[in-house]
């Protein structure tokens, strides 16, 4: 019996280490947060912390982000000897932040943390009576030009982290804010492929306040409005043909037929005439290959900036051939703007495309919503 206490004791560590190694190794694989649409980041939740990816902070991108987003309860003498895995580590929930695009507003205000927001680039812009409040009671900073941040500023207000956005990662404001030991995370929504994409991106801000639920459900309903919108759209029979975009200089841009606003259209059961004409972003064509495909087009999207029939006359008399500028079926949302004239689409369309999805289905099938007012799209005058 005396010879057989080794061997039992050895077989009982044994065991005892093969479940702490299970244990361990399931803890190390994480949880992976769902996405449904979104490519550009991914989370994984591991109980104390969070893994944060951004795969694809800007079109073409050769790098991606690793950050560690740390819970009640981490182990800070096991993260200080992690941090040349990540980007950045730094705890959550996030208790100041400064995000640099009026697409962020709307997830932090649908996430009730609007008040953490301590600047902000170019604070005119923000739409938002709510998060005008808190600028009007100087709660949010002003921190001048996106391209040019006051960091003087910004490094006085100590945010936990930033938010940005990159075209190519060429940013020496953000450089400089990272080396000040500020975390920058670059937020790659607009890069996304489709307009619920876009929105799922709810959950990068979830991850920050460590209301990663909370962010799943908000997204539901939002694709649930979505999905119910589409669905009515598409019983309807006749669907109208759409024309959009206009003439910068000399060249037209409208969306191209793979882009997330063609998505949009398709989705509300229209027919926009160039759905089948593929690109990455808008396409760039001629006057006269727009006039001759979208002369007769029953209605007329989007037509840049030009806030008025008159101002669209004004700017090209040969506008005025066009049937949708005949039979005043031109539509845009540049004139829903907030109190200090930031447009209202630009801030929250990304956000919520279930509400861009009925604006479209109320202009081109009026008769699905007959109670619905459009939130953005208004017809010019």
């Amino acid at each position: 019996m005396r010879k057989l206490f080794p061997i039992l004791l050895l077989i009982i560590c044994f065991a005892c280490k093969t479940e702490k190694e299970k244990l361990l190794l399931e803890k190390i694989q994480g949880k992976e947060v769902h996405l449904k649409y979104a490519k550009g980041f991914n989370i994984k939740d591991y109980e104390t912390y969070l893994i944060l990816t951004i795969n694809n902070p800007w079109p073409k991108a050769e790098k991606g982000y690793k950050f560690a987003l740390l819970k009640d309860g981490y182990d800070a003498n096991f993260w200080s000897t992690e941090k040349v895995r990540f980007d950045d580590i730094f705890e959550i929930p996030v208790e100041k932040t400064v995000v640099t695009s009026t697409t962020h507003i709307p997830a932090l205000e649908l996430l009730g943390v609007e008040h953490t927001l301590v600047g902000f680039p170019g604070t005119d812009y923000i739409s938002s009576e709510k998060t005008r409040a808190l600028i009007n009671a100087e709660s949010i900073r002003e921190l001048g030009k996106n391209e040019g941040i006051n960091t003087e500023v910004l490094l006085e207000l100590q945010p936990e982290v930033v938010v940005g956005f990159g075209i190519d990662g060429n940013n020496k404001t953000f450089e400089t804010i990272k080396k000040s030991g500020i975390p920058v995370m670059y937020n790659g929504d607009w890069v996304e492929k489709s307009p619920l994409a876009k929105a799922e991106w709810i959950k990068f801000f979830g991850a920050l306040y460590n209301k990663t639920a909370e962010a799943d459900s908000i997204f539901n309903s939002i694709e649930k409005e979505y999905n119910d919108a589409k669905l009515l759209a598409s019983k309807v029979r006749k669907t109208p043909t759409i024309l959009s975009g206009a003439l910068h200089k000399d060249v037209w841009y409208l969306p191209s037929g793979t882009s997330p606003e063609a998505q949009l259209l398709k989705d509300a059961n229209v027919n926009y005439l160039w759905q089948d004409v593929a690109g990455e972003g808008s396409l760039a064509l001629s006057f006269e290959a727009v006039f001759t495909k979208g002369k007769s087009a029953d209605i007329w999207l989007s037509p840049s900036y030009y806030n008025s029939l008159e101002a669209l006359k004004n700017a090209n008399e040969h506008y005025t051939e066009f049937d949708a500028f005949k039979n005043k079926t031109v539509y845009s949302f540049v004139n829903v703007t907030g109190a200090t004239g930031g447009v209202t689409y630009y801030e929250e369309g990304t956000a919520r495309p279930d509400l861009v999805l009925k604006d479209i289905i109320k202009v081109c099938h009026s008769e699905l919503l007959p109670e619905y007012e459009t939130h953005f799209f208004k017809p010019l005058k």
